[in-house]
């Protein structure tokens, strides 16, 4: 792949974008690009291949955008946006509204927990730009009520999370559903080999734009971990929210987990609302507008959300559940500190759980600071030790693991 040189940009003037659209960004206040923008726009308009790779919060979508817009409102053609989750795909329905109607282009957000029939009635409106989830465009391609014949640009967002959710098998079937001939981006904030195996099999010498380093968080975000037993996290937990005034995110491993925290978020007196999969479509837009709004103070989120929130101000990232896998620590904490705004992210880990943490550490390449609270015992991590001896006599001792705390 082709590096490209990394110049701060201070205006959208110069980057190829037509007096319409730059008017249109002038009405929005967007007067300089991103770092993610001023590199990607200009190659993107050339009709390049572009791997983008940038942490959460950096204005990935107009960088896409700006140039799908360009490119439709010049030629013929259609656009499809495969996204991993339906709150990521609202979200970037929204930018490209901003956007798309001033040049009579239509847009689609094709995603589940909608009836498949308004989404068919819709298409014959012919919208050129499909945003959609794979599961339920795979749906419609069996239907046969939706053509990607005529798709000539391709953008996948979020890549790093679709193969985590098992996408994988659908986004080959769409794949195969689009001409070979095309213009095809990926966007992600992290880049492991799958990312790149896509890229290599799929595109046509993609130009690698990498803003920050593959899992860097936002350098405004400060960061601390309490280590913490199981029995007291819940008292933890409400001992840190009294000690901040602003909206906070608050992520659970499971969708039960969530359920039960907000149920006891809202017995002890807290504004708060869930999102997860186990919500209807209206429920979960119900409580992110509600959250946007600040209506609610409190957001209890699965990883379901941990890419589809757009919502600059969130004062705190409360990870309650350690994430299953590293990456998705780099995207919940991506919540806060966005555009150039102040977080702080907190994270409890259970003394059993050092493994999991040392795996973050290790991807974003800093150790996360210890904290403390006054009235809770100081925690340490538990390591485990093998038993020493023969393998016959640790046979002997199996179930009788012997554990030190790592000083």
């Amino acid at each position: 792949m082709t590096q490209i040189p990394r110049r701060p940009g201070t205006s959208f003037d110069g980057l190829g974008i037509a007096p319409k659209i730059l008017e249109a960004l002038d009405r929005m206040k967007f007067t300089v690009p991103t770092p993610i923008q001023y590199k990607a726009i200009p190659i993107a308009i050339e009709h390049k291949d572009v791997v983008g790779i940038a942490q959460t919060g950096t204005g990935k979508t107009l960088a896409f955008a700006i140039p799908v817009i360009q490119r439709l409102a010049q030629q013929k053609g259609h656009c499809l946006v495969l996204v991993p989750t339906r709150e990521l795909a609202l979200q970037i329905n929204e930018a490209f509204q901003k956007i798309a109607p001033l040049f009579g282009i239509k847009t689609i957000v094709i995603i589940g927990g909608v009836p498949i029939n308004k989404q068919i009635n819709r298409l014959k409106a012919k919208p050129r730009v499909l945003i959609a989830t794979p599961g339920r465009l795979v749906d419609h391609l069996t239907r046969r009520t939706v053509s990607l014949e005529n798709v000539n640009i391709l953008i996948i967002d979020e890549v790093d999370r679709m193969l985590d959710m098992g996408f994988l098998p659908d986004i080959r079937r769409i794949l195969k559903r689009i001409p070979r001939n095309r213009q095809t981006m990926l966007f992600s904030a992290t880049i492991p080999p799958e990312v790149m195996a896509i890229a290599s099999s799929h595109m046509k010498l993609p130009v690698h734009i990498e803003i920050a380093p593959s899992g860097t968080t936002a350098e405004r975000i400060v960061q601390e971990l309490f280590i913490v037993n199981k029995a007291a996290k819940k008292q933890l937990l409400t001992k840190i929210l009294d000690c901040y005034r602003g909206s906070v995110l608050l992520f659970s491993r499971t969708r039960r987990g969530a359920t039960v925290l907000n149920r006891l978020l809202r017995n002890k007196g807290y504004s708060a609302a869930e999102i997860h999969s186990d919500r209807s479509l209206s429920q979960r837009r119900q409580a992110l507008d509600g959250f946007k709004a600040g209506r609610y103070r409190i957001l209890v989120a699965t990883d379901v959300a941990a890419r589809g929130i757009d919502v600059t101000g969130i004062e705190l990232v409360i990870n309650y559940d350690v994430p299953e896998n590293a990456e998705n620590y780099v995207h919940r904490i991506g919540r806060t500190g966005r555009a150039g705004h102040e977080g702080r992210a907190i994270t409890f880990a259970m003394p059993e759980q050092g493994k999991d943490v040392r795996s973050i550490e290790k991807l974003i390449k800093t150790a996360l600071p210890i904290a403390g609270h006054p009235e809770f015992q100081h925690e340490k991590f538990i390591q485990y030790t093998k038993p020493q001896g023969s393998f016959r006599h640790a046979g002997r001792r199996r179930g009788k693991r012997k554990y030190r705390r790592r000083p």
